[in-house]
């Protein structure tokens, strides 16, 4: 039995945790239907992000949705945020079991 799949896109977003209200206000006004936050910890450009207070903590953000909308959100978020914020942003291909969610 093969299980039935549609493509979509996952956009993951590692940053600040000072920009979540700000970038989850975003995602509405771009009709982003769904995302995960959690939080992150770890080591790049800007040092160590190990979340001892809140000015070190960084958040990692999820959202699936389509190829067009992913795009857009990527360019939104390099527009607005990349010069002036500590924050990396990927896009992978993914298959989902329930498209109607995203």
């Amino acid at each position: 039995m093969t299980l039935p799949t549609e493509h979509r896109s996952l956009v993951v977003v590692i940053t600040e945790t000072a920009l979540e209200q700000t970038l989850l206000r975003d995602f509405d006004r771009l009709a982003v239907r769904g995302y995960t936050v959690s939080d992150a910890r770890g080591k790049g450009t800007h040092g160590v992000r190990d979340a001892a207070w809140d000015e070190a903590a960084n958040i990692r953000i999820e959202v699936i949705c389509s190829r067009d909308q992913a795009e857009s959100l990527l360019q939104h978020l390099q527009t607005h945020y990349y010069a002036d914020f500590a924050m990396v942003a990927f896009l992978q291909d993914v298959e989902v079991v329930r498209p109607d969610k995203f």
